[in-house]
């Protein structure tokens, strides 16, 4: 077997930080209508105003075993970083996603996230790897954060939905529900 397939397989048997957890900044719920993978995902944002980092990021995964497995590399690569580094490293983990194979994107950027490479070749596939992510960056917004794309000086206010700066194209964005974040 392919060892990006091991990857994959085993973050989706295994999944690393599964389960919501206390105490969290925001909440969200994205689900991908097409296959009926759903994420609910919490994110505790800890750390000043000028550094914010990702304290934890939990969640909830149902779906195939790319869904999941997403959302485990995303939460390895993303708790306990700045959220500005965190920002780059989903930026980096789309844009491998959304080339449709002509990127095989950054290990250093994106850790185990160079498993998910070969996805990028199958459109369906792509909104699979990307719920997680997608749902990560409008919790992020939801908690506050500036959620704008590395690079682009773009902001988004804490209530912008997930359609704003940072998100997906309409053809990989999931719908997404919200719940406030706990007190």
């Amino acid at each position: 077997m392919d060892l990006y397939q091991e990857i994959i397989l085993e973050h989706s048997k295994r999944p690393h930080h599964a389960g919501l957890r206390e105490p969290y900044s925001a909440e969200v719920h994205h689900l991908n209508p097409t296959c009926g993978d759903e994420v609910t995902l919490r994110v505790a944002i800890a750390g000043s105003a000028d550094e914010p980092v990702v304290a934890d990021v939990s969640y909830d995964a149902k779906g195939c075993s790319i869904s999941v497995a997403s959302s485990s590399v995303l939460a390895d690569e993303v708790i306990g970083r700045p959220v500005s580094e965190a920002l780059v490293t989903v930026e980096a983990m789309r844009t491998m996603l959304t080339s449709k194979g002509t990127a095989s994107g950054d290990e250093e950027t994106i850790g185990d996230g160079v498993a998910f490479a070969g996805v990028a070749k199958y459109p369906a596939r792509v909104k699979c790897a990307l719920l997680g992510w997608t749902a990560f960056t409008d919790a992020l917004a939801r908690a506050g954060q500036d959620i704008s794309r590395p690079g682009t000086g773009a902001s988004a206010s804490p209530s912008a939905p997930a359609s704003g700066a940072g998100a997906t194209s309409p053809s990989t964005q999931p719908e997404t529900t919200t719940t406030g974040a706990q007190s």
